[in-house]
């Protein structure tokens, strides 16, 4: 019964997203410049589908692991890093240098260097510390507080002009994305997704606990190791791609919690992503045609995201 409600859910869902994508691609639209208004607001859909995914395909996995419905991958310190390799980049080479002009070099860059800090931290670290994911948090934690503090060091050194021009680092923004990267973002996500789906009935027994997960014949330690890695390259390439979302994760998929009443990863994998779609629609018609580009989407996101937040932190202390 609760399965055959859900099920509509997601169709509701399905058509929810249909209809706002489609009345976001065609309002106002011009058609005396529609070969540039049309591709655009095309690859801007095709930017929040990859990134609206990636988000909360690997906030439903971190949360199962963690079992905590208010962490996401980003307090281990992703933001921090990509702000940290954007200030280092003006900081030591300028702002007119490729490395930060070519979006290109500029998205491999942080890419490479997101994955390579989160593969430290989640799967070497997760070692080392003999799997206490708590633990694992707590040196995220720090780590982040520590690139923040870094960075924050740099940008009061730095021209306050290179320092404008690093602000829009800053802030997560869907505007004039480079189309191939979108290519390549879209096809690791995809392929990615394609992993996590194939066997997303482990994720149901992850979330039982480590003991009944080795009992029911999962290879807990390896499982997990595999699903941080994973966690590690969605959350770097979204982040490399547009720039940090940091409470997306984590307002979407409790609401995914809140409207399907599951813990079926079959439900909030889908619902989450539908949301995540629903939200960065809605999110980006507010940021183009409410306030007319004054403010990043980010900031709409974080403020709401934010303050879901802080009443999800009452009700977990009221319990």
């Amino acid at each position: 019964m609760l399965d055959r409600k859900n099920n509509r859910l997601l169709l509701i869902l399905t058509a929810i997203t249909l209809l706002i994508g489609g009345f976001y691609i065609l309002y106002q639209l011009n058609f005396n410049i529609l070969y540039y208004q049309l591709p655009s607001r095309l690859n801007r859909v095709a930017t929040m589908l990859i990134v609206g995914t990636a988000i909360a395909v690997s906030t439903v996995i971190f949360q199962t692991i963690t079992k905590n419905r208010i962490l996401t991958p980003s307090i281990m310190g992703l933001d921090s890093v990509y702000l940290f390799i954007q200030t280092l980049i003006v900081f030591i080479v300028g702002t007119q240098s490729s490395l930060l002009t070519n979006g290109f070099i500029n998205y491999v860059i942080s890419m490479l260097a997101l994955v390579a800090f989160t593969v430290l931290v989640f799967r070497y670290l997760f070692k080392l510390t003999g799997s206490h994911v708590f633990l694992l948090l707590l040196i995220g934690i720090i780590l982040g507080t520590f690139f923040s503090s870094l960075s924050s060091f740099m940008q009061m050194l730095i021209n306050p002009d290179d320092f404008l021009i690093l602000q829009s680092s800053m802030f997560a923004s869907f505007n004039a994305i480079n189309e191939s990267l979108i290519w390549i973002t879209g096809t690791i996500v995809l392929l990615l997704l394609i992993i996590v789906l194939r066997d997303f009935h482990s994720l149901d027994v992850i979330a039982l606990g480590r003991d009944h997960a080795i009992n029911l014949g999962i290879n807990y330690d390896r499982k997990v190791s595999q699903l941080l890695l994973i966690i590690a390259v969605l959350v770097s390439v979204s982040t490399a791609l547009v720039g940090p979302i940091m409470f997306l994760g984590l307002l979407v998929v409790n609401l995914a919690h809140q409207i399907f009443k599951t813990f079926k990863h079959r439900y909030l994998l889908i619902g989450s992503t539908l949301i995540s779609m629903i939200t960065l629609l809605i999110g980006q018609m507010l940021t183009q045609y409410v306030f007319k580009q004054a403010i990043e989407i980010s900031v709409i996101i974080n403020l709401v995201g934010g303050v879901y937040f802080i009443i999800l932190m009452l009700k977990e202390s009221r319990r």
